[in-house]
């Protein structure tokens, strides 16, 4: 309990300074993202959970008809998410709170849990009580759908990853070698039902429902 409290405090000091920056570090990797974005996000319906809304790059592609409540650990962050929320075309509710507690969020209520680069930030021993409380929230049936970063098999590519992972990790928080996919194929409640990389064999969707 001490090293996740440690592990969270960490984060939201990082992310006090790497909020103000972030989406112009980001530049670089945006330019492909939010070509994924609508993609991601078109088919949503229903009452959606975004867990790490970061910044709010998401909001603006949600469609109207959904209900959407977006949570961030780092109140920095969530300051910018609030500003892009303006501009979002369905209802947002915006909450700082941790992924490993939801604790403002109720029992069984999603019908959608997004989630991009979020699992990548998360220290590997808080990755299955993130996953439990990802399993609470959503209703019976309810879908979820994560993108995550992960390092390639491929040796030239992995040897360029390796070259700026200590970068990415000291400004973000973000590792490459994350057991993301593990955690969720042994859940007993979330259940993967594809998995897809979105380019090589680095950016990792994993879509999946909750029994």
């Amino acid at each position: 309990m001490q090293q996740h409290f440690y592990n969270n405090i960490s984060l939201i000091r990082k992310y006090r300074w790497t909020a103000w920056f972030y989406d112009i570090l980001d530049y670089p990797w945006e330019r492909r993202y939010r070509l994924w974005r609508p993609q991601l996000l078109a088919d949503l319906h229903g009452a959606v959970l975004e867990a790490g809304v970061g910044t709010g790059r998401n909001l603006k592609y949600y469609p109207e008809h959904i209900q959407l409540t977006g949570i961030e650990l780092s109140p920095n962050m969530l300051k910018i998410a609030k500003r892009r929320a303006r501009k979002a075309k369905c209802s947002v509710e915006l909450y700082q709170d941790d992924a490993t507690q939801l604790h403002t969020l109720p029992n069984s209520h999603y019908d959608w849990l997004i989630s991009t680069f979020l699992c990548c930030v998360m220290p590997d021993n808080q990755q299955q009580i993130a996953l439990q409380q990802f399993a609470r929230v959503l209703k019976p049936g309810g879908q979820f759908r994560l993108l995550e970063i992960v390092y390639s098999q491929d040796p030239v590519l992995r040897k360029r990853q390796k070259l700026f992972s200590r970068f990415v990790e000291k400004v973000y928080g973000a590792r490459f070698d994350r057991q993301t996919l593990t955690y969720l194929k042994n859940s007993p409640e979330l259940n993967v039902i594809n998995t897809t990389f979105l380019k090589d064999d680095t950016y990792l969707l994993i879509e999946g429902i909750k029994h």
